[in-house]
């Protein structure tokens, strides 16, 4: 592999390329996250210690009680972190979630399922249709959660290579899908429960009755992920493609040369899907007409289907959902021979899970303690007033909300270290402001994606950068984000559009979630 040039970068070029130069020494000296939720633990002891030394306090606008900070150094406060620790960490909402749908996702993972129908959905696809299938393939992906970029970046690559386009650019694509668009998807995803479970809990600090579920935001992350599929393939296809191209013609000693496999299915492969199709037919069919009759079990009080057990749980069914279909399309292909190998499946998505098991454990106490000074509280109320006082627009707040957490995220690139952090803060205080948790969140699935694709500091940029660099060897951070850029920034408008005009038309998120 030949190494990259010491030509100076384009003047044109040269600012954004010295930014994000330091951007990425900065995003390289913050610490693990596992070390900064520990950080931070130690900062709320000291600043509990000290506010409740001064006796701050504030005003509960619920209930007209005194909320007054309290003290982690203290009796009450030891106590409380000692007898806690466990319970802390085994009751935090998306522990079970995430652990409970890998279940079910790993045996179809791990079975070949997942890989076969990314590999379906992008064979024979017409060539004008390519770059628009494989950017809404990235948003179904998004049901994979980390594996869809190992799955669809070389996919990517595959499909623009088998129509005579440049595999580099095949594999940009599937990147820019699967990672800017990564909070939009027709599918409702392990990582919509689990940050359902921390919104939930951030809303508790106002409204302990409050539950946010995760369809809460399912009608606009539906048509986000079309609506970012065709921004990227506008992108691609207008601008784009005319860079590869100056780029080939720039150095054509550099063009694509590499010979890559196709997307052709064989035998088994295709009657594993189908087994898997019905299965999965079969699981939702039954599950559909259990929900049927007024009475049933799987329906909430009075008949209600959003606040049901169904939909407050439907973690369960979708891990039922992901082991029917692979364990159906395993037996197809020969990856599953007897029942003892399915657990060995299972066990191998627990394992992938323990590098975020680790994180929340972290997390899961720093919320705890947050939660238990009053920090969030007192910083919520004094900030909705402070806003309240000044009169910002709900405009002003949506933008002003999205360009912070955007900015953030361009360091902090783990979604639910990201909202363990400020979901606390943010959405009790929007909540003084009547403006409820759902929409909330669905800024946060904006803010939290868009900016994925061009920070150097996500391992998936760098896996990106690999896939690039083996089209095109001289290629270094400053070619990928030449290519990113220009897709993150108009996903970012027309995202923010979408939404400003979902929020104006009074459209509901959600099942269950109406604008206010």
């Amino acid at each position: 592999m030949t190494t990259q040039t010491g030509d100076a970068p384009p003047r044109s070029t040269g600012f954004v390329l010295r930014a994000l130069a330091v951007i990425e020494r900065v995003g390289n000296k913050l610490p693990h996250p596992f070390w900064l939720f520990v950080i931070l633990t130690a900062a709320i002891t000291l600043i509990s210690w000290l506010l409740s030394a001064l006796d701050v306090s504030v005003v509960s606008p619920a209930d007209g009680e005194a909320v007054a900070v309290q003290s982690l150094v203290s009796g009450a406060g030891v106590r409380m972190m000692v007898e806690g620790a466990i319970e802390n960490f085994v009751t935090f909402p998306p522990l079970g979630v995430i652990l409970v749908v890998m279940l079910g996702v790993a045996v179809a993972d791990k079975a070949g399922l997942l890989a076969a129908i990314l590999r379906a959905a992008l064979s024979r696809v017409p060539a004008k249709l390519v770059t628009f299938v494989i950017a809404f393939t990235g948003m179904i992906s998004h049901i994979a959660s980390d594996a869809a970029f190992v799955v669809m970046i070389p996919l990517g690559a595959i499909a623009y290579r088998s129509i005579g386009r440049s595999p580099m650019l095949g594999a940009v694509v599937a990147f820019v899908a699967v990672s800017g668009g990564n909070n939009a998807s027709p599918l409702v995803t392990g990582s919509d429960a689990m940050i359902a479970g921390l919104t939930t809990a951030a809303a508790h600090t106002i409204d302990p009755g409050y539950l946010v579920t995760p369809v809460a935001t399912y009608y606009f992350s539906l048509v986000s992920s079309i609506v970012l599929s065709v921004v990227i393939t506008v992108v691609v296809e207008t601008v784009l493609k005319r860079r590869v191209a100056a780029m080939n013609a720039e150095d054509p000693e550099q063009a694509d040369t590499e010979e890559l496999p196709d997307l052709t299915l064989s035998a088994e492969e295709r009657r594993g899907l189908r087994g898997a199709g019905i299965t999965a037919l079969v699981i939702i069919g039954s599950v559909t007409a259990a929900m049927v009759p007024a009475g049933s079990p799987l329906r909430g009080e009075e008949g209600q289907i959003v606040a049901s057990p169904m939909i407050e749980n439907i973690a369960v069914f979708l891990a039922l959902l992901f082991f029917g279909a692979g364990v159906a399309y395993g037996r197809a292909v020969g990856v599953v021979r007897a029942p003892r190998d399915i657990p060995d499946l299972m066990a191998h998505g627990v394992r992938d899970l323990a590098p975020i098991m680790v994180l929340f454990f972290a997390v899961s106490q720093f919320l705890a303690y947050f939660r238990w000074t009053g920090l969030g509280e007192v910083i919520a109320i004094s900030g909705a007033r402070t806003l309240e006082g000044l009169g910002v627009s709900p405009l002003v707040l949506f933008l002003g909300f999205i360009v912070l957490v955007s900015l953030m995220n361009l360091i902090i690139t783990s979604g639910s270290a990201m909202w363990s952090l400020i979901g606390p803060i943010l959405v009790p205080m929007l909540m003084l402001l009547d403006i409820p948790p759902e929409v909330t969140w669905a800024l946060y699935r904006i803010a939290d994606s868009c900016t994925n694709c061009i920070t150097p500091m996500s391992p998936y940029f760098v896996l990106a950068l690999g896939f690039v660099r083996r089209y095109r060897p001289n290629a270094g951070i400053g070619t990928l984000i030449s290519l990113t850029l220009p897709v993150a920034m108009s996903l970012l408008a027309a995202w923010v559009l979408l939404f400003l005009a979902w929020y104006a038309l009074g459209i509901p998120l959600g099942p269950g979630a109406p604008i206010p």
